[in-house]
């Protein structure tokens, strides 16, 4: 699957290195650099294989490859027999990511709903595992190697206002228990574009569990 990425082309404005598949070594070497744990590697290994499957005539553009990736990344993942948090972070990366480069411009709702669907209230350190590996992505490619990676900022700070609303006061205090799941989402939404704006390190975005577009989205990819 890796193997057939090499001679895929990307656009070159976006990617100066071309290749797919150079660029997936370059993502690699950066998550080695950067200290990486195993489940963040074979992460950065594994999501972009889905523009293996880019049709001849949309190239060098790889338009909603995320699906692919995912789906291929799972068959890796199965045939090799991985850890499951090597492969839950590999399938959400391979899905996730080309949102996560967005971060900078993503709505509210919109960052509630990637935490949430990446189980970030429970597991926030994958989260954030998660947004390592994507800055990964984005500085593996030529002359991107020092440029910064804000989103991973903004999200964490996202992160750090979502897991300090407090679900069990709102289940509280509504009356119709079937609205509680939409009171909750909607003080974390609230949360968010409140402190929009504000730093957050990492311990307090991953809190105990840590321990234990103004952006293009084509260049992001």
């Amino acid at each position: 699957e890796v193997d057939r990425l090499f001679g895929v082309p990307q656009p070159l404005q976006y990617h100066p290195e071309g290749d797919t598949g150079v660029h997936v070594l370059m993502v690699l070497d950066r998550a080695a650099a950067d200290g990486l744990a195993l489940p963040g590697r074979l992460a950065c290994l594994l999501h972009d294989l889905g523009k293996g499957d880019t049709p001849a005539d949309v190239l060098p553009h790889h338009y909603r490859h995320e699906a692919a990736s995912e789906r291929l990344a799972r068959d890796v993942c199965q045939r090799l027999k991985c850890p499951v948090d090597c492969r839950d972070l590999a399938l959400m990366m391979a899905r996730e990511h080309g949102i996560v480069h967005q971060g900078q411009v993503l709505r509210a709702e919109t960052v509630v709903k990637l935490i949430e669907r990446c189980d970030g209230l429970r597991r926030p350190e994958r989260f954030v595992a998660l947004l390592d590996a994507c800055a990964c992505d984005y500085r593996g490619r030529s002359t991107y190697e020092e440029r910064p990676y804000p989103q991973r900022e903004r999200l964490l700070v996202a992160l750090a206002a979502v897991r300090g609303v407090d679900a069990g006061a709102i289940a509280r205090g509504v009356a119709d228990k079937a609205r509680i799941p939409v009171e909750v989402h909607a003080a974390r939404v609230a949360a968010v574009r409140q402190l929009e704006g504000r730093g957050v390190s990492e311990r307090d975005a991953v809190g105990d569990a840590g321990e234990g577009r103004g952006v293009c989205p084509e260049e992001t990819r």
